[in-house]
């Protein structure tokens, strides 16, 4: 990105002011290196997004910003309903609340490193992965729509996971207000075999241990103590919420020039909140996030089940399962004066710090826990929501480390024998129906994670908590 196209508000916040049909600055929190890495369509797009109609203070592009349909991949921006703001099937995002959900088990690595192979082999077999993996629990219609209205609430009453792990779920598991009968039915059909699935591209499950803690105080909050084994499951509503995201962009295009809203692109098609289009695409979207839900809630359960066949006294804890694509209402402090607001967050991770009213009791002293995946082969880690009275991008951080190659490119480079025979050699053990999928994950595919969390933390928007490094990874 061509960094004199922007104004240096401080060391990790770049601003480019209102100009042409802007109606909000867009606001990019980064590194001068992270920035200059940026392709320019980070700067086309962000700037698009705030002449959308009734944003709402600035249209922000986390550290791991990369181009994305629409808006930037980790793009953040928030609509005021009555303002004539809208909705965005652009802003949310194909894979509708993919998240990450990250688990404790008790273990360390001097447990885990004698079983390591067989664990592996026992993942790979009993959770599905890959573009067309179908699962143990296919679903009627009735089902499936019960399963639309309730999320991770479904499947813990059908005997899938512990009353503990809503406790510990973003919106308890199940997001208000879905509607499945705004879903269509060939989404419904591409879902009916798909539950209990990761799916392809850059979902994962990886077993990890925590090698550095960097904020005690957060770490002991959390569970986490150096030498510790964690899961991390990344996934999301498969090929429905796909359908969704297919089937409303299709309607918004439509719909917006009846609507007379002016699009800076066709793939930031909108609807205002209040049109029956943007309902309906919130009861579609909603239904989406709770089908997310219930998959990483499923994933859970076969998680389990496979530890304790290696692990009998073994207990896996949910630590906490937080979503990213998903476009929430809350409220927000915007002038000094409390908003009800439509956030969406396309690549993006809500981020609530200490004190927040809407996290639950064992959060409010540290603020909620972030999840930062890295590329296959690098760290991930843990975070907490940023403290203080500053609240920036509406309580939200990064999600992962952010593309620097497209899977083409990557694909071009790279060998998927050769990046799991090199990933081996350092003790970290791949699992994967697909060599052209592991060689499009491969790790300089993507940015430097360690930059992108520590311009996460600079910037105020999340505090480092732990670093962790996979062992195991399941990909799709």
């Amino acid at each position: 990105m061509d960094i004199s196209k922007l104004q240096r508000r401080s060391e990790f916040e770049w601003v480019v002011a209102p100009y042409g049909r802007m109606r909000v600055p867009a606001v990019i929190y980064a590194s001068v290196e992270l920035v200059a890495a940026m392709d320019e369509k980070v700067y086309q797009q962000a700037t698009q997004v705030a002449m959308l109609p009734g944003i709402v203070q600035a249209s922000y592009a986390m550290p791991d910003a990369h181009w994305g349909y629409g808006f930037p991949i980790g793009g953040v921006a928030a609509f005021d309903a009555e303002q004539g703001g809208v909705v965005s099937a652009g802003g949310v995002g194909f894979d509708i609340s993919c998240g990450v959900r990250t688990l404790r088990t008790g273990l360390t690595w001097h447990d885990i490193e004698p079983v390591k192979t067989r664990l592996a082999d026992s993942l790979f077999a009993r959770i599905p992965a890959g573009v067309y993996s179908t699962g143990q629990y296919p679903l009627a219609p009735p089902e499936m729509d019960a399963m639309l209205r309730g999320g991770a609430q479904w499947a813990l009453q059908r005997g899938f996971g512990e009353a503990a792990d809503l406790d510990c779920t973003e919106e308890h598991g199940c997001m208000a207000g879905a509607d499945p009968a705004q879903v269509s039915e060939r989404a419904k059909r591409r879902q009916r075999d798909e539950m209990g699935t990761l799916g392809s591209g850059n979902h994962y499950l990886e077993v990890q241990h925590v090698t550095e803690i960097l904020d005690r105080h957060i770490a002991e909050a959390f569970g986490l103590r150096a030498g510790d084994i964690l899961v991390s499951i990344h996934c999301g509503s498969r090929g429905l919420g796909h359908q969704i995201g297919t089937d409303y962009l299709k309607e918004m295009l439509q719909g917006a020039r009846q609507a007379g809203i002016g699009l800076p692109d066709r793939e930031l098609a909108c609807a205002h909140l209040d049109s029956l289009l943007g309902r309906r695409y919130l009861g579609a979207m909603r239904a989406a996030a709770n089908c997310a839900l219930a998959n990483r809630q499923i994933l859970t359960h076969l998680t389990r089940e496979t530890f304790r066949e290696l692990f009998p006294d073994s207990r896996l804890t949910l630590l906490y399962d937080v979503s990213h694509n998903t476009c929430k209402e809350e409220t927000h402090a915007v002038d000094g004066l409390k908003r009800r607001l439509f956030v969406h967050r396309k690549g993006a991770t809500r981020a609530f710090g200490p004190g927040h009213p809407d996290l639950p009791p064992q959060f409010r002293d540290t603020g909620q826990p972030v999840l930062i995946g890295g590329s296959m082969g690098t760290a991930s880690y843990i975070l907490a929501g940023a403290a203080g009275d500053k609240e920036n991008a509406f309580g939200s951080a990064c999600h992962g480390a952010g593309r620097s190659l497209s899977r083409h490119e990557a694909s071009r480079r790279w060998n998927g024998r050769t990046v799991v025979d090199e990933l081996r050699a350092k003790g970290i053990l791949i699992r994967s129906p697909s060599m052209r999928g592991v060689a499009e994950e491969a790790p300089l595919a993507y940015k430097d994670v360690g930059a992108v969390v520590a311009a996460a933390e600079h910037a105020g928007l999340a505090r480092i908590a732990a670093r962790l490094e996979p062992l195991i990874s399941i990909k799709g």
